[in-house]
């Protein structure tokens, strides 16, 4: 039983996609594509919602994306969108059910304003550092839009009691659709019932915790414009600001993808070399295709045109929720002693490879020239990311890929 007080999550106004211009309007997370890809998705489409979160592609190709007139390109063209008609908004304080589907399953979570004084105090958990600079990138974006435009993807365990109330939500037609992004079908139902948005809060507000799996800096950013709203004495407003837009999955729904690394050199090492000095420590069997591994402590390599399987010799048992992490395991046994790369977070000679873009994407770096060697993953469990949150730890940087991701633009926050 919940044994805090405060709530977890509310209900809101928010600011959505037309029924009609839903289709033109989702896009892609900010973060997910780059400022070259971001502008042609978004050539002769004007109500695409890159126009607000990458603004910059509007502009000039040499503008700094974090210049003002980025920021203000990115509030005019929501105020467009506003007073146009393609975006409207809701009268009166709401949950909303989101469902995505791909070809082989589906997820249906609820859309909320995540409480900034839970976030505070760890009942909406974390378990990624963020990097100032990203944070202050999203906070200026909140700002300027007036509205927090980017969902955070929670995951909140299974509940059947809710789980049946967004089975009865989404028993109609949804009142946005994006028939295809990347592949999947996004769409919004609006609950507006009052006993069924009672019913929702008194469910999840219920409930101990939520973990944020993806959406790190744009929940940190919320944060810090509530606290700047604090400060300056906006009491008028400080409900609006005290919440984040977030979308909560159940658990037993939601997909962890594997999160690959790349290298750029072999620590001055011939590829036999670096074979042998890995032997040491690992059993290693050339394969024929590329090596997608299918249980922990099993690792792929691609080198000098070849894959081989990895597999260490001793798996030491540890009750470290962090040091039993496949993460982990890469580093403390290659990427630390054999190629001195200390801390992945800032070496440049590390990058990585999401499990969206197919273990594919990391042959092609390395037979490219780019990167000399790569390494596949078996995917970090949601469990093991949950038992890391709970424990107030912090993951290795770049463990999880959550797939599918929310779309940009099918429903906002408002901060009016």
């Amino acid at each position: 039983m919940n044994t805090l007080t405060g709530d977890l999550v509310r209900p809101f106004a928010g600011i959505r996609a037309a029924p009609d211009k839903a289709d033109q309007i989702a896009a892609p997370p900010y973060d997910v594509v780059t400022t070259d890809e971001a502008r042609a998705l978004a050539a002769g489409r004007p109500l695409n919602f890159l126009h607000v979160s990458r603004a910059e592609i509007g502009l000039p190709p040499d503008t700094d994306p974090h210049s003002d007139r980025v920021y203000a390109a990115a509030g005019q063209h929501m105020r467009d969108l506003l007073a146009s008609g393609a975006l409207i908004r809701d009268p009166e304080p709401c949950y909303y059910a989101y469902r995505m589907t791909g070809q082989a399953r589906s997820q249906t979570g609820i859309v909320v304003s995540a409480s900034i004084d839970a976030y505070r105090a760890n009942r909406v958990r974390r378990h990624e550092l963020t990097r100032p600079d990203k944070e202050n990138d999203r906070a200026r974006q909140i700002g300027a839009v007036n509205a927090i435009t980017g969902p955070v993807q929670l995951v909140h365990r299974a509940n059947a009691p809710l789980s049946s109330l967004l089975a009865l939500a989404t028993s109609t037609s949804p009142d946005a659709v994006k028939p295809d992004l990347d592949g999947i079908r996004h769409e919004l139902w609006v609950i507006d019932d009052h006993s069924m948005v009672n019913d929702v809060s008194r469910i999840i507000n219920g409930m101990d915790a939520l973990y944020i799996a993806d959406g790190h800096h744009r929940s940190a950013a919320a944060a810090q414009v509530f606290g700047t709203s604090r400060k300056r004495g906006t009491d008028r407003r400080d409900d609006a600001y005290r919440g984040f837009l977030a979308v909560s999955f159940p658990d037993n729904e939601v997909t962890i993808l594997d999160y690959n690394r790349v290298v750029t050199d072999l620590g001055g090492r011939s590829a036999d070399e670096f074979v042998s000095v890995l032997s040491e420590q690992f059993t290693i069997r050339p394969a024929e295709t590329p090596v997608r591994p299918d249980r922990p402590a099993q690792f792929g390599m691609y080198l000098a045109g070849c894959w081989h399987f990895l597999e260490p010799k001793v798996v030491a048992a540890s009750e470290d929720p962090i040091t039993g992490l496949d993460v982990s395991r890469l580093s403390h046994l290659i990427l630390e002693p054999v190629l001195g790369i200390g801390d992945v977070r800032t070496d440049p000679r590390i990058d990585f490879v999401g499990g969206g873009r197919g273990i594919e994407a990391v042959a092609a770096r390395v037979d490219s020239g780019e990167m000399a060697v790569g390494f596949t993953m078996f995917p970090t469990r949601l469990d093991e990311l949950m038992a890391v949150a709970d424990a107030g730890l912090v993951m290795p940087p770049k463990s999880t890929w959550f797939d599918p991701k929310l779309a940009d633009g099918l429903i906002s926050q408002p901060l009016d």
